[in-house]
């Protein structure tokens, strides 16, 4: 086994502050879905829809976890993930991470040095007005997104969901992410904890 194999194992504790985080979720047919996870991962499911994440988030001062805030980095990051489960226990619940894009060329060498994330460089803009957040990703996976920050009362039309209460399930914080290593064809479950979490559903235009 390479060092740089061991590397990319998540080898160290990182911290970081999230000035915001705004989370798109798609509900999508489980057969368009399934390949896209490695043995050893299922579906998380409700009915017969699997669930595709964009995470958007303005990250602060990432650093591992002990150094001071001024050694940390600023950035903003956007992540692709699957929302699955560990096949022989499903009740360990986490996100099966596609890609990442990130606008720092730093964060684009070290994630991927250390991680299998996937990063890529990107360009991005962040715009708040009152209660209203407008986020714009250039790169190889480019988007435009408007929110209204106002708390929303329902799921959107359309929705796999009955209520608001059933959709928190797939909101966040999930404590693990799973990672794939090729090499060993094993699964690399890395865990998160977060404070001061509290999601609130919004509408996007």
């Amino acid at each position: 086994m390479s060092a740089l194999h061991s590397l990319r194992r998540h080898p160290f504790d990182v911290e970081a502050h999230f000035d915001f985080s705004l989370v798109l979720g798609y509900a999508l047919p489980a057969p368009a879905l399934t390949p896209l996870l490695p043995p050893g991962l299922e579906l998380d499911q409700v009915g017969d829809f699997g669930f595709l994440a964009v995470a958007l988030v303005q990250t602060r001062n990432l650093r591992p976890a002990g150094w001071p805030r001024a050694l940390g980095q600023d950035f903003f990051l956007s992540g692709y993930r699957v929302f699955a489960r560990l096949r022989d226990r499903p009740s360990i619940r986490g996100l099966r991470i596609l890609r990442s894009d990130a606008n720092s060329r730093i964060m684009t060498w070290s994630g991927n040095l250390f991680t299998r994330y996937s990063y890529e460089l990107c360009r991005a803009s962040v715009v708040r007005s009152g209660r209203r957040i407008k986020v714009e990703v250039d790169g190889p996976a480019s988007l435009q997104v408007e929110a209204d920050l106002r708390p929303a009362q329902q799921p959107p039309p359309g929705s796999p969901f009955h209520d608001l209460k059933e959709a928190r399930r797939f909101a966040g914080p999930l404590p693990n992410t799973f990672g794939w290593e090729p090499e060993t064809r094993s699964l690399v479950i890395v865990g998160s904890v977060r404070t001061n979490w509290e999601p609130i559903p919004v509408s996007i235009e």
